[in-house]
């Protein structure tokens, strides 16, 4: 794993609360560094790390399970409870269906925001390879094929959107292609997400891309509508792609999450109102 990827955005001063976040699939922790420098700025002391199989050899990614990016992603978890009193999640994609799975086993979950939430793979530019799902990705095909990225890369913007494609050409930062293994790990965790969802009761914020090109806002929805959280908030964006951390709505996104969280946090350097429970901004 190349640690340097890895970000702690911490306090000198012993801060009481903490924020958790997980990338996408095939990202990095470079994806949610702008949103981790906001929430540290807001008080709050960030920590990411690289899933595995993440940002290292593009073949490290097709040797892992679910179950590796699941008991990675608690093992940080566990770990930020032993030193905040108030531990929070936030994910995007492969992050945010981490950030829910957690939460259904662990009710002390302080609060999620859930970003560009992947539970199906059914975004406006997936079509293309559907045809061909079914042929491998139950077989042992999986671990030998892989589908390319291509425009636009989850971004509207499209200086960004360069700098991205730049950068998956690396393959540390962000892959350039979604290994049909990984796809497969993807689709189990989500299914299995799927089924459990009824037992999340923490707070949480969802927010996604009207346009998202990976995933269309059916996996939001059903967050919203199976939850037992008595608070829940969903926002669409109508200025964004997939990555809405890094897109043109990201300092909406950074501003909503942080309120969301203070409106939850008994240290927050000013209270704020919470959240009312019928409140969908943007729907």
């Amino acid at each position: 794993m190349e640690k340097s990827l890895d970000f702690e955005f911490i306090h000198k001063n012993k801060c009481k609360r903490a924020v958790l976040l997980f990338h996408g699939m095939t990202g990095s922790p470079y994806e949610m560094k702008k949103m981790g420098k906001a929430l540290f700025d807001a008080d709050f002391d960030v920590f990411c790390y690289c899933l595995p199989g993440h940002g290292t050899s593009p073949i490290n990614i097709k040797t892992v399970k679910w179950q590796d990016w699941y008991n990675d992603s608690v093992l940080h978890y566990k770990e930020l409870t032993q030193k905040y009193d108030e531990v929070y999640l936030g994910g995007l994609c492969l992050g945010a269906v981490l950030a829910i799975a957690i939460a259904e086993e662990y009710r002390d979950v302080r609060g999620i925001v859930s970003l560009s939430t992947t539970l199906f793979l059914d975004g406006w530019t997936i079509p293309w390879y559907n045809f061909f799902m079914p042929i491998g990705v139950h077989t042992i095909l999986r671990y030998y094929y892989s589908f390319p990225e291509r425009e636009p890369y989850g971004l509207k913007n499209e200086v960004l959107r360069k700098k991205i494609a730049a950068l998956q050409k690396r393959n540390t930062e962000a892959l350039d292609n979604y290994p049909m293994s990984c796809i497969y790990e993807l689709l189990k965790f989500s299914k299995l997400t799927r089924k459990n969802i009824s037992k999340v009761t923490a707070p949480i914020l969802l927010m996604h891309a009207k346009e998202d090109d990976l995933t269309s806002t059916k996996s939001a929805e059903f967050v919203y509508n199976n939850i037992s959280s008595k608070i829940k908030n969903y926002i669409k964006l109508k200025n964004s792609y997939h990555l809405i951390v890094m897109d043109y709505e990201r300092d909406y996104v950074f501003e909503k999450s942080i309120e969301f969280f203070n409106s939850l946090s008994d240290f927050a350097p000013e209270k704020t109102k919470q959240f009312s429970q019928q409140e969908r901004a943007g729907v």
